[in-house]
């Protein structure tokens, strides 16, 4: 509707309306968070984080509701119908974008359980947005370089036990578990420096997706494999909030997780380790070829 403004003024107003959805939103959701945090009583909790998630989804309508209304975006969508609400999804998929999150969110949005992403342990005291983070139980990992474990041997599977601590809240209410198994955002630069094999994306890492698994595969039955293609090329996030983005196509696919990669260690097991990683590796080479024919249509 308002996509005819000039580019830096769309990128202003969208900055506000994002800004002002978040903080009314974020203060809202406290008050259940603020609960959770000091009443201990699991079902009291799981409560709570019922009401957490119906804020959260209802500030994904807001900012979908002020992207219709700034942006021209073209969004061709296909299989988000094959979703249930009701259902505990691995979620996998490419990432060339922060903006990746907003699409995501959008499509997903009270068609499937509530999108929870790995975070970094330092996010939680993200300003405003952290709290309500820990109030959504977004399971926050703490990773160690390799030499700090070769002088800290004990610290060794830490990050395990955290997947597996946050996993276990995932049991009460149904969820889609996000990873971004490449790991970081897909630029030339890094896929020339992996030597990747495939040709839009960075090789996989199945680390995280193999403790969701390990964790919560007598839960969990549907992989969730979501391909996001931007034909005007990967756009920054400042490119989003100026409305610039022309096009975004994703595609959306349901698969059974064969049952032999679940419940196993995928810390000490060498034959799941590739069991799991020859698996990732068929459904990147899928994707890959998915993302040649959106770019290409």
């Amino acid at each position: 509707m308002l996509s005819f403004l000039p580019a830096p003024v769309i990128g202003v107003l969208s900055s506000v309306l994002l800004g002002v959805n978040t903080l009314f939103w974020c203060l809202l959701l406290y008050i259940p968070a603020l609960l959770k945090l000091i009443i201990p009583l699991k079902s009291f909790r799981v409560l709570c984080t019922r009401l957490i998630i119906w804020i959260s989804e209802s500030w994904v309508a807001c900012n979908t509701g002020w992207m219709k209304l700034t942006h021209g975006t073209q969004w061709h969508i296909n299989g988000a119908e094959n979703l249930r609400r009701e259902s505990w999804y691995l979620v996998l998929s490419n990432h060339q974008s922060w903006v990746d999150i907003f699409a995501m969110q959008r499509v997903f949005n009270r068609r499937a359980p509530f999108l929870k992403f790995f975070l970094k342990q330092q996010l939680i005291w993200v300003p405003i947005i952290g709290l309500a983070w820990w109030g959504l139980d977004f399971p926050f990992m703490k990773r160690y370089t390799r030499e700090y474990l070769v002088k800290h041997p004990e610290k060794r599977g830490e990050d395990l036990k955290a997947t597996r601590r946050a996993c276990d809240k995932f049991r009460f209410t149904p969820v889609s578990v996000m990873n971004f198994v490449e790991g970081t955002r897909f630029t030339q630069a890094k896929h020339d420096k992996q030597k990747s094999r495939y040709t839009h994306l960075l090789t996989p890492k199945a680390g995280g997706a193999a403790f969701v698994l390990d964790t919560m595969g007598d839960a969990i039955q549907t992989l969730v494999d979501v391909t996001i293609a931007y034909p005007g090329g990967a756009p920054s996030f400042w490119d989003f909030l100026c409305g610039r983005v022309s096009e975004v196509k994703m595609e959306v696919h349901t698969v059974t997780i064969p049952e032999h990669l679940k419940g196993r260690d995928y810390s000490t097991d060498a034959e799941h380790r590739r069991n799991v990683k020859t698996w990732l590796a068929e459904q990147w080479q899928a994707k890959d070829q998915r993302i040649e024919r959106m770019l290409q249509q």
